[in-house]
């Protein structure tokens, strides 16, 4: 790890703002419109290094290519009639499966004078889920795993199968680094869903379109608790990481957004749901 994703994580003080409890009702678009709200009051330093935590029950989040399928909107009818919502995220990337097995972590930094590199951005996360999981004692490996759903090059692997994915936003300043931890639960039926997304709303065009969408193995997939051979959830993997940040900063503690914070977050999220809204016609 070079030094410079090490300094990312060892902040003075680290704010926890702590949602991987609100339950079935919290919406994943106002995710995307918190980390876009933290985004912008870190980056012009009015807020300090923020670590958010979250959890979103049966929510397939799409990415802005999905909604670039010959089929869509035959593909989001398989998914709604499979129990999920289904939301479009305002990056890029592509569609995820969350639920309540899967923890989402998103680092949220300043960018500050000397900048800060795309791959240092990764590998800070990945140096904290390194130290989250030291005590089971596993390798983990940073390459993209092939068969996979939204595949990167910082997908996370135990053993050749990906437990973890980790993409990244940059607005105004701040940088936002967020990661999806699968706990729990059945990492290759995670999969199967998404394949079969793809089968529908791509049908007979796979060739014909610009986009080179995963062609999905199942069995590439895996959550924690099936690669380790015991029980994680989520509350296990929550005390792991306010240890870790605990270890790296002179103090932590947890606070709520701002009242300037939650105007802004007003806004992003009525921007979510116009852009969610345009999506699926």
């Amino acid at each position: 790890m070079s030094n410079h994703s090490i300094e990312l994580l060892i902040q003075p003080e680290w704010r926890i703002i702590d949602q991987s409890g609100m339950g079935f009702h919290f919406d994943a678009k106002e995710s995307f419109a918190i980390d876009d709200t933290l985004c912008t009051f870190v980056g012009k330093g009015i807020s300090p290094a923020t670590a958010r935590s979250w959890v979103h029950h049966d929510t397939i989040v799409l990415g802005i290519q999905d909604t670039k399928l010959p089929y869509l909107l035959e593909g989001v009818e398989l998914l709604e009639d499979a129990g999920y919502r289904v939301i479009v995220r305002n990056s890029g990337g592509l569609a995820v499966v969350l639920d309540e097995g899967v923890l989402n972590i998103s680092l949220i930094f300043p960018e500050n004078k000397k900048g800060i590199d795309i791959d240092s951005g990764y590998r800070a996360m990945v140096e904290l889920i390194d130290g989250m999981l030291a005590s089971f004692g596993v390798e983990i490996k940073a390459y993209e795993i092939i068969g996979s759903y939204c595949p990167g090059s910082y997908d996370l692997s135990i053993g050749g199968r990906k437990f973890a994915g980790i993409s990244q936003r940059r607005m105004r300043g701040g940088v936002a680094v967020q990661i999806y931890i699968c706990a729990n639960k059945s990492g290759s039926k995670r999969a199967e869903l998404i394949k079969q997304f793809y089968e529908t709303a791509l049908k007979d065009k796979r060739n014909a379109v610009k986009i080179a969408y995963p062609e999905i193995v199942p069995e590439s997939m895996a959550s924690l608790s099936e690669i380790i051979g015991q029980e994680i959830t989520v509350p296990d993997l929550m005390l792991r990481l306010l240890t870790q940040l605990k270890d790296l900063s002179q103090r932590i503690y947890s606070a709520p957004l701002s009242e300037e914070e939650q105007t802004e977050f007003n806004k992003n999220l009525k921007r979510m749901v116009d852009r969610n809204e345009k999506a699926f016609i």
